[in-house]
C-alpha cells in the first residue's frame, strides 16, 4: 500500500472550552455503528450511499409521545400529519395508522392522500394556492376547508351556487403572538381588523358558514407561552364570531411548529438545554383553552405537527470521496451526499457521527457535498480527527422538510429505507435513474436527427 504524501501545515490549537455555553466543539468523537439496530455497513451494502434511513419506532413513538402529552390535557384533540413535512406514502401511512389525519397544503397533497385512501371528513386543506377544482372537489368530498384570502371566498361561493347549499369553513388568521418575525402572509391579520372584515364579507354573501378558525405563529418556536397568546386571541375571536354572526367554532386549528432536536445556526446551547419539553407545550396551549373557553363549550383542538414527529426518525448515510486542504489549511471532505439531500442545512446544524473510531488530533474541518456549487456544504464548522475516503458520517434527525425539498439536480435521489418495528428493512423509495429525469421530455425528430447526424460525422 503507498501512502500519499501530504504537505504539512501549521494551524493554532485550541484547548478548553470554545465558549461559554458548551463545551468544545474540537473534541468530536461521535461515532454510530448502526441504525435502529442494523448495522450501517451492512445498509450501505444492500442499498448504497448515500442513504436515507428510517425508523418506524421512532416515528411511532414520537407520535404517541406528542398525542399523549396533549390528549392527557384536553379530551377532544384531533391530529394532523403535515404532508409538507415528508410525504413519503409510507412515512404518511404509518402516521394515519397512528390515528393522524392529513393536512394538506396543495392540489399534490390532495391527490397523494386521496391516492391513500384517505376519505375527505379525514383531510384538512390550508395554503394559499388552492386551485377552483381542487377546492370544488374537496367540497364534494366533506373536507375540512380553511380560507386564505378573500378570492378563495368568492370561489367557495361560486361552488355553493352550483352544489345549492351552504358549504361550512374556515378561515386563517395571523396574529401577534408576541414572537419574531410575525407571520403575516398567510390568512387574515386579526389585529387590524381584516380578519372581522373577512367574517363579514362571508355572512353578507350568505353562502358559506364559518365554523371554524386556523392559526400557525411559524416553524422551530422555542416558547410554549406564544402558543398560550395564539389560543386566547382565537377563541376569544371565535366567540365575537359567534356575537356577530351566531356561528359557534367546532373546532380550533393551532397548526404546528413545535421544534425537533435539530439545532438553528448560531445556538450555542446544546439541544437539551435549549428545547422545551412537548409537556409544557402541551400545558401552555391546554391550560389557556381551560382558561379562556366558555363553560360546556369544547371545540376540537387540531394540531399539525410535522417537524416535531419525523425529523429524528430520519437518518442520512453520506460515504467521503475525496479529502483535501483549502488555502487556508483547513481540511475539507467531499461527501456523496449534499444540499441536494439535505435542503435542511442552510438552517440547522446536525448531529454527525462516524461510522467508526478514528483516532488523531480533531482540527477545524468542512463538509462537502458533491454539487459544482460553492454553497454545497453540509457542516463548514465542525471539527474531526483526519479521516480517509470511504469513512461515512452518519447524519441524524434530518426526517422533516429533506425528502420533500430535495434536488432533482446534478446527482440521481437515492434510495429511502424504512427499518420496520421487527428490524426488517423495507425499501420505501427506490432510487432514481436517468429514465426518471427523462420520462418527462421529449426530444422533437429534427433534434434527434441532427444529434444522431453530428455523433456520425464524428465518428468517422
Amino acid at each position: 500500500m503507498v501512502t500519499q504524501y501530504e504537505k504539512p501545515v501549521i494551524q493554532k490549537l485550541h484547548s478548553g472550552l470554545m465558549n461559554k455555553f458548551a463545551g468544545s466543539s474540537l473534541l468530536h468523537r461521535k461515532v454510530k455503528t448502526e441504525i435502529a439496530g442494523l448495522a450501517i455497513d451492512n445498509l450501505v451494502a444492500h442499498f448504497g450511499s448515500p442513504l436515507f434511513v428510517y425508523s418506524e419506532q421512532t416515528l411511532r413513538r414520537k407520535f404517541r409521545t406528542i398525542r399523549n402529552a396533549f390528549s392527557t390535557r384536553y379530551p377532544n384533540v384531533i391530529f394532523g400529519w403535515s404532508y409538507k413535512t415528508n410525504y413519503l406514502k409510507a412515512i404518511c401511512a404509518i402516521l394515519h395508522q397512528e390515528g393522524a389525519i392529513a393536512e394538506l397544503v396543495s392540489k399534490m397533497e390532495y391527490d397523494k392522500a386521496k391516492a391513500l385512501g384517505i376519505p375527505g371528513n379525514q383531510i384538512i386543506l390550508n395554503g394559499p394556492y388552492k386551485p377552483y377544482a381542487t377546492l370544488e372537489a374537496a367540497v364534494r368530498d366533506g373536507v375540512t376547508i380553511n380560507i386564505d384570502h378573500l378570492d378563495e371566498i368568492e370561489d367557495l361561493e361560486a361552488i355553493s351556487s352550483n352544489l345549492d347549499r351552504t358549504i361550512p369553513v374556515g378561515i386563517r388568521l395571523n396574529l401577534d403572538a408576541g414572537i419574531q418575525p410575525c407571520w403575516s402572509r398567510f390568512g387574515f391579520n386579526l389585529e387590524s381588523g381584516q380578519a372581522m372584515d373577512a367574517i363579514r364579507r362571508i355572512a353578507s354573501g350568505g353562502k358559506l358558514r364559518v365554523n371554524g378558525l386556523h392559526s400557525h405563529i411559524g416553524t422551530f418556536i422555542m416558547e410554549p407561552a406564544a402558543y398560550a397568546r395564539q389560543v386566547e386571541k382565537m377563541v376569544t375571536f371565535g366567540y365575537e364570531i359567534e356575537q356577530a354572526c351566531g356561528w359557534q367554532m367546532d373546532y380550533i386549528d393551532i397548526g404546528g411548529g413545535f421544534p425537533s432536536r435539530s439545532r438553528l445556526k448560531g445556538a450555542y446551547h446544546a439541544v437539551d438545554v435549549m428545547l422545551p419539553s412537548i409537556e409544557e407545550y402541551a400545558d401552555a396551549v391546554c391550560d389557556a383553552l381551560w382558561a379562556t373557553l366558555k363553560p360546556g363549550h369544547m371545540p376540537k383542538l387540531i394540531i399539525e405537527s410535522g417537524r416535531a414527529v419525523v425529523d429524528e426518525a430520519g437518518t442520512l448515510i453520506t460515504t467521503i470521496c475525496g479529502v483535501k486542504r483549502l488555502p487556508d489549511g483547513t481540511r475539507a471532505y467531499v461527501v456523496d451526499g449534499g444540499v441536494n439531500l439535505l435542503f435542511t442545512s442552510f438552517w440547522y446544524r446536525f448531529d454527525i457521527a462516524l461510522d467508526r473510531p478514528v483516532s488523531g488530533p480533531c482540527q477545524p474541518s468542512v463538509i462537502y457535498g458533491p454539487l459544482c456549487m460553492n454553497i454545497d456544504a453540509v457542516d463548514e464548522g465542525i471539527s474531526l480527527p483526519p479521516l480517509s475516503r470511504g469513512t461515512r458520517f452518519v447524519i441524524s434527525t434530518v426526517g422533516a422538510y429533506n425528502n420533500t425539498q430535495w434536488l432533482q439536480f446534478i446527482e440521481y435521489r437515492p434510495n429511502v429505507v424504512l427499518v420496520t418495528e421487527s428490524g426488517e428493512v423495507e425499501l420505501i423509495r427506490e432510487a432514481e435513474d436517468l429514465s426518471d429525469l427523462e420520462r418527462r421530455e421529449h426530444l422533437p425528430p429534427r433534434l434527434a436527427t441532427t444529434t444522431e447526424l453530428r455523433l456520425s460525422q464524428v465518428g468517422s
